[in-house]
């Protein structure tokens, strides 16, 4: 998982990276948001078994906004229930 993991934060750094060449650093911020809450999520999820209530109340925030952040973020809950 930590292969995967470094991955993400690669291509969060290389998107960072073009987006600096092309004008846009009002984003970055956002950007390694969201790599960092995409990592923290998956794994949360893969501790849980893909169960969302537990991994809301581990991660400390409401489950509707973990439903959210997954939507968002594009995360398989397949992946974590296996």
């Amino acid at each position: 998982m930590m292969d995967e993991e470094a991955k993400e934060i690669e291509k969060a750094l290389l998107e960072l990276d073009r987006m600096l060449l092309k004008g846009k650093e009002g984003k970055i911020y956002h950007i390694m948001l969201d790599a960092l809450d995409k990592s923290l999520i998956t794994n949360t999820l893969l501790i849980t078994f893909g169960n969302q209530i537990k991994a809301a109340r581990l991660l400390g925030i409401n489950r509707n906004t973990l439903r959210v952040k997954i939507k968002k973020l594009g995360i398989s809950l397949r992946e974590a229930k296996t």
